[in-house]
């Protein structure tokens, strides 16, 4: 498993605490900032999808 879709994984997962953080709190940047998170994580978990099926 490469170690990107480990980071992504990661990021998607603070950013989806972030979001919850954001909407119990009322506070529409974080809310923002976790999204944004989770995209990022999303797309990092892929490229690290893309790097495992390079290597096979």
């Amino acid at each position: 498993m490469d170690k990107d879709r480990i980071d992504g994984a990661a990021k998607q997962a603070k950013g989806a605490v972030k979001e919850a953080a954001g909407k119990a709190l009322g506070d529409r940047k974080l809310v923002a900032d976790g999204k944004s998170d989770k995209v990022e994580g999303k797309i990092q978990n892929a490229i690290g999808g893309l790097k495992d099926a390079l290597k096979k």
